[in-house]
């Protein structure tokens, strides 16, 4: 369920580079009645192969829901994938629409535009293309009342040899292995940032510390495009900082401590960094 306080929005042009909204309705909308627009069909685009853009907007006099989802042309070429994002969205569409019908009754006498204005938008991307992994990313924005909305990430890997889906983190043996193998250099990237951003105001006593690897959203990379020889870490903002700090990104290289806590069975699709 998207709830009002969502904490933590699509993967930065800066790492997907080291890696590899919606608009409202129509003004003349009549007064209390609500407008809806659905825009690419999700059936059409994925059958010809080509990258889906949706989106469902709605007016109620000056509330406001506005939702949408994309993938690229690559996703569209995987029956599985389209099946499994075609069925989140419709999901998630679903709820924001019953969650915002609620609203409008919940806060009809109140003069509060924020209360029952709602937005919500998910874009996948590629990261990389090897020859038996699909990386992609998404970056996910949700607004659901109060100051401001917030963005949280997601990823998934195509698995061609098994014709599955997985967390990347699933890749590796454990969270403890992967925390072993990546936590000390990504607190210290991550330490350097937050004193560039921060300058004068940057405090080790403040009230966030350096996340875990299993808080962040890993992204497998490939300078190559034939093995992963390169791991992005985001974290989405509340995550490693406060809002206003914005989003932290780290790239750090496939090294042998980053190879050993990787399972036996994909350790062929990595690669050491050159």
């Amino acid at each position: 369920m998207i709830k009002r306080a969502v904490q933590a929005g699509m993967l930065s042009a800066g790492l997907a580079a080291v890696l590899a909204g919606c608009s409202s309705p129509e003004e003349g909308a009549k007064a209390g009645l609500a407008t809806v627009t659905a825009t690419a069909s999700t059936a059409t685009a994925a059958a010809t192969g080509g990258p889906v853009a949706f989106a469902d907007n709605s007016r109620k006099d000056t509330a406001v829901r506005e939702f949408a989802y994309s993938w690229p042309a690559e996703i569209s070429a995987v029956p599985a994938l389209t099946q499994r994002f075609t069925a989140e969205r419709d999901k998630l569409l679903a709820e924001q629409k019953t969650e915002w019908e609620q609203s409008l009754v919940e806060f009809a006498a109140d003069d509060c535009g924020g209360c029952v204005n709602r937005s919500f938008e998910k874009a996948w991307e590629v990261v990389i293309d090897t020859p038996r992994f699909l990386s992609l990313s998404a970056k996910l924005y949700v607004y659901s009342g109060g100051a401001h909305g917030n963005t949280v990430y997601d990823a998934l890997l195509w698995d061609r040899e098994a014709k599955a889906a997985l967390d990347p983190k699933a890749l590796f043996r454990s969270e403890a292995a992967l925390q072993e193998a990546l936590g000390e250099a990504w607190c210290k990237d991550l330490k350097a940032e937050r004193m560039k951003r921060l300058g004068e105001n940057y405090s080790e006593d403040g009230i966030f510390t350096c996340p875990p690897i299993a808080d962040l959203t890993l992204l497998p990379g490939s300078s190559n495009k034939q093995s992963f020889d390169r791991i992005g870490l985001l974290a989405a903002p509340y995550v490693a900082g406060s809002y206003v700090e914005g989003t932290y990104e780290v790239t750090l290289p496939v090294s042998p401590k980053v190879l050993a806590a990787v399972k036996p069975e994909y350790t062929s699709a990595f690669a050491l960094a050159k």
